[in-house]
């Protein structure tokens, strides 16, 4: 019998989730707590506001809570919710009609090291052109160049979240990097 932190700990999302739907709902906060940070992260980089991205976030988990019954564990989980908070992302730009601009992210998300200003000042600026090119990326590359080099998917998960061929993701991988290498250089 499951009764403590470490016994949830050992078990598999997909255990977890079958642990959800016979014994226990309240364990759903257990998956939460693992997926929580990650998907706000992916969220923000859609719109790039933190309320936004927590309210698409706490919408996702809403939904997935609803749904769990519905969900194959024999299927990956972090591609489901990852695939649920893609679309609330993406619902939450049509329902503001806008992109958000680089101008909405706070500062506060750049590491600074005391010790080596300099360094922070170029990984600053880095991290900021790169945000900036990601962001002007059209979302059918965008999504992919997040999923795979932000967020570190592979390539079945990116299919498995935006549901499209394998092939087809290589594909917009391929692509995106080509677009993000001549926006950020201006070509």
């Amino acid at each position: 019998m499951i009764n403590t932190m470490a016994d949830f700990n050992s078990l598999t999302d997909e255990e977890l989730v079958e642990y959800v739907r016979s014994k226990d709902q309240e364990v759903y906060t257990e998956l939460v707590k693992r997926y929580e940070a990650r998907l706000l992260r992916y969220a923000h980089s859609f719109v790039h506001d933190d309320h936004a991205a927590q309210d698409v976030v706490q919408n996702a988990f809403i939904k997935a809570f609803i749904n769990l019954k519905g969900f194959n564990t024999k299927k990956k989980f972090s591609s489901w919710i990852y695939r649920i908070v893609h679309n609330e992302s993406l619902n939450e730009l049509k329902k503001n009609k806008k992109e958000f601009s680089l101008d909405n992210m706070h500062e506060s998300s750049l590491p600074i090291n005391e010790e080596s200003l300099e360094d922070d000042f170029d990984f600053q600026l880095s991290h900021e052109k790169i945000t900036s090119c990601i962001d002007k990326l059209p979302i059918a590359y965008r999504s992919p160049i997040i999923l795979h080099f932000i967020e570190d998917r592979s390539y079945e998960e990116i299919s498995d979240i935006l549901r499209m061929p394998i092939g087809t993701v290589g594909t917009r991988i391929n692509r995106g990097k080509r677009l993000l290498y001549q926006l950020c250089n201006g070509k």
